[in-house]
């Protein structure tokens, strides 16, 4: 079904803030993140919803007692919409462009200190535009820092991961496995600022489509083999 380009704008950011925060939005919040009216805002809400795009339901007022709000949440169907919206629209030679840089950085680990090899990804990672490149980054910030371990924390990881690996329950294992032990070596501020990061990560990655989860499984493949 087709949307006019107004309607998937509402769209994606009624998405953005729901893989965000997990709960389903008011109106006014997401009226706020548009720079539009309220009721303009109801109103698109209330179209889409016509469409299956989004579902609405009820919760408490906190400002009035006993009344209760209408908020909305994406359904399956714009979730679909937007992904397969993203495979069609990517270019692949931003995302050669990117592996190739992780692959450098991998390559440099042995002659570089690993805190600033970190610190260089980090600062990276807030000029990625798409959502692939950022997980891609932030998959090549823990590689990065595991093989700056040495080849047994990499075996020990590798085998935990092996049969999961080309899956995205085998990215999730990886990511919170590294954060687990990078936390505790890494000073306070850098590791609130990783755990950021990955939090946006995990919330990313559910955005991505099949292939584009593919892609990231391959990375790490091949970046562990």
């Amino acid at each position: 079904m087709q949307l006019t380009k107004r309607r998937l704008q509402f769209l994606d950011k009624l998405i953005e803030l729901y893989q965000r925060t997990r709960l389903p939005i008011h109106y006014e919040t997401l009226a706020t993140s548009l720079g539009v009216s309220k009721w303009t805002a109801y109103d698109m809400m209330k179209e889409m919803e016509k469409q299956g795009f989004v579902s609405r339901s009820y919760e408490v007022n906190s400002k009035e007692t006993g009344r209760s709000q209408v908020v909305f949440s994406p359904t399956e169907q714009a979730t679909d919409l937007f992904k397969q919206s993203r495979e069609d629209n990517y270019d692949s030679s931003d995302w050669e462009h990117t592996t190739a840089h992780i692959r450098r950085l991998l390559g440099s680990v042995k002659d570089s200190n690993v805190n600033e090899v970190i610190r260089k990804v980090m600062n990276e990672i807030s000029s990625k535009a798409s959502n692939l490149e950022f997980c891609g980054y932030i998959l090549g910030l823990l590689l990065v820092y595991i093989k700056k371990l040495g080849t047994k924390t990499e075996h020990l990881v590798t085998v935990l991961v092996s049969k999961r690996i080309h899956s995205e329950s085998g990215i999730l294992l990886f990511v919170g496995t590294v954060l687990g032990t990078i936390i505790q070596t890494i000073n306070e501020e850098m590791g609130n600022e990783l755990t950021e990061l990955v939090s946006k990560f995990l919330d990313t990655l559910n955005r991505l489509s099949n292939n584009e989860q593919r892609m990231l499984s391959d990375l790490l493949h091949e970046a562990l083999a």
